[in-house]
């Protein structure tokens, strides 16, 4: 599979990139609240602008639950509950973004190092059943 990705996809990318990393930072600094909205709000205009704007709005509006936890844990990380604020947002998109886990497992596994770790276990556990 080959993947034309264009300038605005590249920038798109790089805020999502950088909002893990404030968000991976404001978790591991005792759930810092500042770093942690500045992680979110990097996160969704990386979505957005990856995405598209009717797309985002299409796919957050198809999955009303889990948008629902992602902006309930908004809401708990504003005032002031950011362990159970990331809670809800880890699942929030663990559950809109359910659709993608196929194609980016697919993807995954053609990258070299990154691909064997992960086809490893089901190697592994594919051996021990046939023994």
């Amino acid at each position: 599979m080959v993947y034309e990705i264009t300038e605005q996809q590249k920038v798109g990318l790089g805020l999502i990139g950088f909002g893990i990393s404030f968000t991976f930072l404001g978790v591991s600094l005792f759930f810092d609240r500042g770093l942690l909205a500045l992680g979110n709000i990097l996160w969704l205009a990386g979505v957005v602008t990856l995405i598209g704007w009717y797309s985002t709005l299409q796919l957050f509006r198809k999955n009303y639950k889990g948008t629902a936890c992602f902006i309930l844990g908004l809401f708990f990380l504003f005032v002031r509950w950011p362990i159970v604020g990331i809670i809800l947002e880890i699942y929030g998109c663990f559950v809109v973004f359910s659709g993608f886990w196929p194609s980016v497992s697919g993807f995954l596994c053609h990258i070299p190092v990154v691909g064997w770790v992960i086809q490893y276990p089901v190697m592994f556990l594919d051996r021990l059943r046939r023994v």
